[in-house]
């Protein structure tokens, strides 16, 4: 573990479905003698479902989690994703020393603050000020630390009214403010922040999560973090980590987990013709979408500019008409038509039976969201040869420029910098 800050090893959480704790007494002494004093496998092993929320089930055992297995260095600032129910929070809670696994070891180093649910760690009866001191202290900083950073917490949390205030009295915002502020500022190695964030406002989440880039970057520390904001995700994080029915599905850079977990199995930053396509005289025969370094990508920074590759097939003696055209047609998810480009095919040079075509559009143009492509080969107003629909699907995000710093505003589905003349 030399670099690594944390550490899953076939990390599994059972529950029993109706029954507080891990279940009753007899169970509990039953998976003790056979585990410990007859040392046969664990009996809870053979039990259990899938947390599959679609299915009904026929087991009062449920996998929350299940062969949890993964390494995250130190520095690395990771996100957590899926659907509801896909064990995320439980994962943390795990992590955070909420609750133990059934199975499987967790490995962490060094002191871990988290922002789960809203009001945890927090003793309602206690004022701001002692909950602070509390946190730090199960932390293990001195009063003279804690009291070096008690400023800088009460002003990012702006609760300086309410410090000596019970926090029963706090709203929900107030008191993720203030566990946000606490966990962040009181300096762990790690810090474990949940979807609880949602209930700040605007304002405060920029500020959490620039407070949280500013932990990961420049101070070194672990960050992970749970969202359903795929932006913030794409903006804060460097990997991803995907969750579906309580087992990792796949695990990769922020982007490529963000644009897999979208994609959902069924839209593809790439096209493949078919055998029933592929025997068209004309037809587009592969497309891709590719980043700076040619990889195959299907997530976009607002500031860098899309770039499509199209692959043409043509039957051989096939000749090709001279006003034949590729069409290309750019168009949001929900099918509003950005922009078309169209390239005279005839222009273009053929090889071996093939024609490369290489679309490259302008950053800081779209605005963010998600959009696909259409492909036509087609003589205008006379014939098309070949027509393809809703391909090579892509996402645009905002990596906080200047054109889009305004949270909450709707920026329409074009930006555009305008030149300004104040008198």
């Amino acid at each position: 573990m030399s670099n690594v800050a944390i550490k899953f090893e076939g990390v599994g959480k059972l529950y029993q479905l109706g029954v507080m704790g891990t279940g009753t007494l007899s169970h509990d002494l039953n998976r003790w003698w056979q585990t410990r004093i007859l040392g046969k496998e664990d009996p809870y092993l053979k039990v259990g479902q899938v947390n599959d929320r679609s299915t009904k089930g026929t087991s009062d055992y449920v996998w929350a989690l299940q062969n949890i297995t993964f390494d995250i260095n130190k520095g690395d600032v990771v996100g957590i994703i899926g659907r509801n129910g896909a064990g995320k929070s439980t994962l943390l809670k795990l992590l955070s020393r909420v609750t133990t696994p059934t199975v499987g070891t967790i490995k962490a180093r060094g002191r871990i603050a988290s922002l789960l649910e809203v009001g945890t760690g927090f003793h309602p009866e206690l004022t701001g000020r002692e909950n602070i001191y509390m946190n730090g202290s199960i932390m293990g900083m001195t009063r003279s630390e804690i009291t070096r950073k008690l400023d800088e917490i009460v002003d990012f949390a702006g609760v300086a009214r309410y410090l000596d205030t019970p926090t029963k009295r706090y709203s929900s915002g107030m008191t993720v403010r203030l566990g946000f502020a606490i966990a962040a500022f009181l300096e762990p190695e790690i810090l474990v922040v949940d979807e609880v964030l949602a209930v700040g406002d605007a304002e405060f989440q920029k500020k959490a999560i620039g407070k949280m880039q500013d932990v990961s970057k420049g101070e070194g520390r672990t960050v992970l973090f749970v969202s359903h904001n795929m932006d913030s995700m794409l903006n804060l994080c460097q990997k991803g980590i995907l969750l579906e029915n309580g087992t990792v599905k796949y695990a990769s850079t922020i982007q490529e987990t963000v644009s897999y977990y979208l994609q959902g199995g069924s839209r593809d930053s790439k096209y493949v013709a078919n055998e029933k396509s592929s025997s068209k005289n004309l037809f587009v025969k592969e497309a891709s979408l590719l980043g700076t370094e040619n990889q195959q990508i299907g997530m976009y920074k607002f500031d860098e500019g899309i770039h499509l590759s199209i692959k043409l097939g043509k039957q051989s003696g096939f000749v090709v008409d001279s006003k034949c055209v590729l069409g290309v047609g750019f168009y949001t998810q929900n099918r509003v038509k950005m922009c078309t480009f169209e390239y005279l095919i005839s222009e273009a040079s053929e090889k071996d039976g093939e024609y490369m075509f290489d679309l490259k559009l302008p950053s800081c143009i779209f605005a963010p969201g998600d959009y696909a492509f259409d492909i036509v080969l087609h003589v205008p107003n006379v014939q098309i040869l070949d027509a393809v629909r809703e391909i090579c699907a892509c996402k645009i995000f905002d990596n906080g420029t200047d054109y889009l710093k305004y949270n909450g505003v709707n920026n329409g589905l074009v930006v555009v910098k305008p030149e300004w003349n104040v008198g």
